[in-house]
């Protein structure tokens, strides 16, 4: 219909968009807007008819053709889950004081710990807080959540957010029941939190994982090189002692101490509040396990020191922010404070590996293969016009097209974590909001201290010039697959 009448005036059409000139043929006056729009509308949906058809047959192409999606993916590079990936541009060579948090950074520990937190909490809450008995029936699962998640206090449901602040419509759970698009709507009025409502919640940044001890040959040859180097926990000492010590039992160290590969130790900081606070240090006698309330105007590198303050830190020791790099786990204890004082910051997350390990893999890149083909077809079924009566037409189309997402999405999801999917990503393809603090806050990040050793300390790292947002995220693009 609409090509008849484009062949009749000889006006080509885009797309089933007819041109102005168009309306020159119309029967009423050209000077008639009435005119104007009726024939523009018949053409256009009459257009729009003959593209859904088209796309009705490209859809059932691509169909046909998923098998010969591996060997168009088989030649893409595939990224390293070792490696150094970067945010912001870092020159190592620039750097002269090295960082450190404990827990999670420099010392790890076994799954083993997850359960013992968890009886530990389970009989807290019914010997001391009085809940009921039957709570310590339930056994952790270690399986069922990921980092990065939220946690609600007033209405007791654990979120996984996107990078703009909005609710994942399969991540909202109550206990273990998963809340349906309806109750999270009923419950919150929308899916959308906010970044300032976000900030009420209890961000659940921790990890736990298996201890390695690679990482002081990344410590020695950072000394080797003149760096200087503090550590800087919100553990007590005694813990820290006890770690250190046991993990370099077998690193044969032969010094005195572990402290010898700290230029300052700062146990019991109080991160994130020490950013920003005026607390004074005081000196720790680890003997005694008391601490000395004089003055600090000068760090020794036999002394221990609690508490303190940025602001402090700085004075007495000179360093400059470009200069000091810290690396951490904690995106918002660890890394908000750094980076908003002028640090380099370096995010430690152990999931990385294993998440650039299930994206790599021919399962995840086959779903994404598919998921770009079907969002390049819904794109196109979004930008045609069709008339009333052949609406029932486009629906239908529309329905197997987002059916065919939902099981691509289910699938990839599914790969990473059966109740809240990958740790970077949500289930429609954006950047959580994990991904979104490890963005902001992290100049660089990677999966472990030791994966440094692979790289000069010279070493100018740099963002790949064709990433928007997080740089280990390889996207499989519509582009490669020819569907007519």
């Amino acid at each position: 219909m609409a090509a008849a009448a484009a062949k009749r005036l000889r006006v080509p059409t885009r797309r089933g968009y007819p041109s102005p000139a168009l309306s020159t043929a119309a029967p009423r006056s050209p000077r008639d807007p009435r005119a104007l729009c009726t024939l523009s509308t018949t053409l256009r949906s009459g257009a729009g008819e003959d593209e859904i058809e088209r796309i009705r047959r490209e859809f059932e192409d691509a169909k046909r053709n998923y098998l010969s999606i591996p060997a168009a993916i088989k030649d893409m590079p595939k990224m390293n889950p070792q490696g150094i990936y970067v945010n912001k541009n870092v020159k190592l060579d620039d750097l002269h004081v090295y960082g450190f948090d404990y827990d999670y950074t420099l010392s790890h520990y076994s799954e083993h710990l997850q359960c013992l937190i968890y009886d530990l909490a389970k009989k807290h809450l019914v010997n001391e807080l009085k809940y009921p008995e039957s709570c310590l029936k339930y056994e952790y699962d270690r399986s069922f959540p990921v980092r990065g998640l939220y946690y609600d206090r007033l209405k007791g449901c654990l979120l996984k957010l996107d990078f703009f602040g909005s609710i994942e419509p399969d991540g909202c759970f109550f206990g273990r029941r998963k809340l349906s698009l309806s109750e999270i709507k009923e419950l919150y009025g929308t899916r959308h939190i906010g970044r300032d409502q976000a900030l009420q919640l209890v961000g659940l940044m921790d990890v736990f994982c298996f201890s390695e001890s690679q990482v002081f040959r990344f410590l020695k040859m950072l000394r080797e090189k003149g760096k200087k180097l503090f550590l800087l926990t919100n553990s007590p000492f005694y813990f820290v002692d006890g770690g250190m010590r046991y993990l370099l039992e077998d690193q044969h160290f032969d010094g005195n101490s572990w402290r010898e590969l700290f230029d300052v130790v700062i146990a019991q900081a109080n991160k994130p509040t020490f950013y920003n606070s005026d607390h004074p240090f005081r000196v720790y006698d680890t003997q005694k396990d008391t601490l000395a309330f004089t003055a600090v105007d000068k760090f020794l590198p036999d002394q221990v020191y609690y508490h303190g303050c940025l602001k402090s830190f700085l004075q007495i020791t000179k360093w400059r922010g470009p200069e000091v790099i810290y690396f951490g786990d904690h995106l918002l204890s660890d890394l908000r404070g750094p980076s908003k004082a002028g640090w380099r910051t370096a995010a430690v997350i152990r999931e990385l590996e294993d998440e650039i390990e299930i994206q790599n893999g021919d399962s995840y890149r086959f779903q994404q293969a598919k998921l770009s083909i079907i969002h390049d077809l819904l794109g196109k079924v979004h930008a045609t016009v069709v008339s009333t009566e052949k609406g029932q037409v486009y629906r239908a189309l529309l329905d197997e097209l987002n059916a065919e997402r939902r099981q691509c999405r289910s699938g990839m999801r599914d790969l990473f974590n059966s109740s809240f999917g990958a740790t970077f990503l949500t289930d429609t393809g954006r950047e959580s909001s994990f991904a979104y603090h490890i963005h902001q806050y992290a100049d660089i990040y990677t999966s472990k201290l030791e994966n440094f050793l692979s790289y000069a300390p010279e070493s100018w790292l740099h963002p790949p010039h064709d990433i928007k947002i997080m740089p280990h995220n390889a996207k499989v693009p519509a582009s490669l697959f020819s569907t007519s």
